[in-house]
């Protein structure tokens, strides 16, 4: 990929800050009706300021705990134990660097991973870029339409096709909290992520893990690699975990803060953004580790290795804990992961197609046509094969999740690392040697799976 560079121009608005080696001195902002919408305190007010600057982190936290993430990590611990923890642990620290280097885009360069592709690409690479990323966002659309569908069907007794139809609905509910304000998004997605840890917290404690094995399942082993079944669960779960499109829709939100422009202003949002993201992964990182750690205590202790779905855990939960409330508070906590993934996807969707395109249509319109392009492969899959086409639907998405995800992190890495484009906030060496070691593992794992399925 070849960027194009020119000498780095100063600020229009001369804060000290400059517009570094983008085509572009300024573009329309990234989710222009809540860019700089919510006021950061000055620095006398340590904790306010804090508080201000916390939020994007949880909705990027989100897209780290949807129903795609349910059926890897129960496959995962139905199958394999507590190994895979491991790649639970490995999978949510590259997320933290990642989103840590999306945060930078976004503060330093005042555009989203989108914008920035188009900026500084050829327009045929900056459309395949967006394919891929319109690719990776249905992806996740059709398990958040799944997860939705099977919490109703196991709450409600809905059937399964009706739950998928009715999961169009959910964008009013998008429309009315974006109506409200972005502050209002944040708090309902905070809400949701606390039900979830503490609902999964009740389950741990009725499933009696083995601790020590536990501890045992985060260190990686080299049966991961060599095991072409275990690799893919793998890489479902690192791409369950490290989603394409959470790049692209961190590096806009983190915009919505309304903080000054110069070099000590732009470094105090960049500490701040990295604490707020940092601490909502690490709960991200427990809701994952706590669903495997069920599946594990639950399903292989007692033999049912075949648990790799939703609905079987649901079924199995309360006969094999012996606690009835354990299966609704399971589907509770789905629900409200669907719900989640919802909220987030929409905002993603309309970065993505924004950025790329500079073509603007109204929210609405946006999430129906994404969400469509959900639905109609997944009523197939239901009216076809049933419950067990539904599971294997939701891990193969998660697949290809990860293999979208270098077609996202290569361009990130290329642009935090280029000093004409973010100057002193440029990545040091270091940073710089880890993103781009992150960009070959993820592409030469997913090349590996490409061949060893083709045998």
């Amino acid at each position: 990929m070849t960027l194009t560079s020119t000498e780095p121009e100063l600020d229009p608005e001369d804060t000290g800050v400059r517009k570094h080696g983008w085509k572009r001195l300024s573009i329309i902002p990234s989710l222009p009706e809540v860019n700089r919408s919510i006021h950061v305190p000055d620095r006398r007010y340590i904790w306010r300021r804090a508080l201000a600057f916390a939020g994007p982190g949880y909705l990027i936290a989100v897209g780290y705990m949807d129903p795609g993430n349910w059926a890897t990590d129960i496959a995962a611990g139905s199958l394999y134990n507590y190994s895979l923890l491991s790649v639970v642990l490995i999978a949510n620290f590259i997320a933290i660097f990642l989103q840590a280097l999306s945060a930078k885009l976004g503060i330093v360069s005042e555009r989203d991973l989108a914008q920035a592709c188009r900026d500084a690409y050829p327009r045929p690479v900056s459309i395949g870029l967006w394919l891929s990323a319109e690719i990776g966002i249905i992806a996740c659309d059709i398990a958040e339409v799944l997860g939705a569908a099977i919490a109703l069907n196991l709450l409600f007794h809905l059937p399964l096709v009706w739950g998928v139809a009715l999961t169009a609905l959910d964008v009013l509910i998008v429309l009315a909290l974006q109506n409200k304000g972005f502050r209002l998004i944040e708090a309902f997605v905070v809400t949701l992520i606390i039900t979830m840890m503490v609902i999964f917290g009740f389950e741990i404690a009725y499933s009696k893990p083995d601790w020590a094995a536990t501890m045992r399942g985060f260190i990686p082993t080299s049966q991961i690699v060599t095991d072409p079944k275990m690799l893919y669960i793998a890489l479902g779960i690192l791409g369950a975990t490290v989603m394409p499109h959470n790049l692209y829709l961190h590096s806009s939100i983190v915009q919505t803060r309304r903080h000054g422009r110069s070099v000590s202003d732009l470094r105090d949002a960049l500490k701040y953004s990295y604490t707020d993201s940092t601490v909502a992964l690490m709960l991200a990182l427990f809701v994952n580790a706590a669903i495997l750690v069920v599946s594990a205590a639950t399903f292989y202790r007692t033999g049912h290795h075949e648990v790799g779905e939703i609905q079987d855990a649901y079924k199995l939960l309360s006969p094999l804990l012996g606690v009835a409330v354990a299966t609704p508070l399971f589907a509770v906590a789905l629900l409200a992961s669907g719900q989640n993934s919802t909220l987030t996807g929409t905002l993603a969707g309309q970065i993505v197609l924004e950025g790329f395109t500079e073509f603007r249509i109204p929210a609405w319109l946006r999430r129906m046509i994404s969400r469509m392009l959900a639905i109609v492969p997944s009523i197939f899959v239901v009216a076809w094969y049933g419950d067990r086409g539904m599971g294997a639907l939701l891990l193969f998405s998660q697949v290809i999740l990860s293999a979208q995800l270098s077609f996202a992190v290569i361009p990130l890495v290329q642009f935090t690392s280029d000093r004409t484009k973010m100057g002193e906030f440029v990545n040091g060496t270091v940073t710089r040697w880890i993103g781009w070691g992150l960009s070959a593992l993820i592409a030469g794992l997913n090349a590996y799976l490409i061949v060893t399925a083709l045998r």
